[in-house]
């Protein structure tokens, strides 16, 4: 079951850190604080389920094209739920279904498999703001400040 979020919330950091753990069907586990803390985020990140298309090479190198679904998104990238075992590293092409804007990405983060797949984080090789059909341009994230005492 997901967070109660109105569609287009902008959640703060702590926010969604203390959410994640209260998803049930473990789409997404809370975030490790101490690496979130060093790396501030670029923009707000917000819970929004929408499928794209990826396209890229699998981790045995055979290339793959498979419709994905959204976990988190922001203006420079996503957690998505991708069933295709992939490298760290790894370039991306992503696929908006409605205007099949294409957006190069790579891959930062690698979840533990879940039995839907993994979830994998991907980073944006430009911003991107308007990818997703929200408006996620000129939103800094809310201060991170007391963010890590909110589970």
């Amino acid at each position: 079951m997901w967070p109660r979020v109105a569609s287009g919330e902008q959640l703060t950091f702590g926010a969604i850190d203390g959410a994640a753990g209260a998803v049930e069907d473990c789409y997404m586990s809370e975030a490790n604080s101490a690496t979130a803390t060093a790396s501030p985020r670029r923009s707000s990140r917000i819970f929004h389920r929408m499928r794209v298309q990826a396209k890229g090479r699998a981790h045995n190198g055979r290339k793959f094209k498979e419709t994905c679904e959204t976990v988190v998104v922001n203006a420079h990238g996503g957690l998505l739920l991708l069933k295709h075992e992939i490298d760290n590293g790894e370039m991306l092409v992503l696929v908006h279904p409605e205007t099949l804007e294409e957006q190069e990405c790579r891959v930062v983060y690698l979840g533990d498999p879940v039995e839907k797949g993994q979830r994998v984080g991907v980073e944006f090789l430009t911003p991107a703001p308007h990818f997703w059909g929200l408006d996620l341009a000129d939103k800094p994230p809310a201060s991170d400040e007391g963010a890590s005492s909110v589970h």
